[in-house]
């Protein structure tokens, strides 16, 4: 079943912005995952918590491909990167049936 993983970005200083989302895409292909949606500027809709400064959604073919690319030496290598200068939530999903 597919799967996604949806991420809601806080960014603190972008020195590390540049390498990182040079390299993200491959990693995730890598995985053979595909961003759905990779942007700034989220509109509030409904609620109340802060917007973040980005939002964004990959989709794998199932759990099982999202939870390694996430747990890959790739991706965490790039993950430290991004913690340098920003604040991540996450979550891991499946598509309606």
């Amino acid at each position: 079943m597919t799967a996604f993983i949806i991420g809601q970005m806080q960014i603190h200083s972008r020195d590390w912005m540049d390498e990182y989302f040079a390299k993200i895409p491959k990693v995730v292909e890598a995985h053979s995952g595909e961003f759905l949606v990779r942007g700034g500027e989220p509109e509030m809709m409904e609620g109340s918590d802060p917007l973040p400064d980005a939002a964004f959604i990959l989709e794998f073919p199932d759990r099982a491909h999202a939870q390694r690319f996430w747990n890959s030496d790739e991706f965490q290598r790039l993950a430290i990167l991004r913690r340098s200068g920003s604040t991540l939530n996450a979550i891991l999903v499946d598509k309606l049936a």
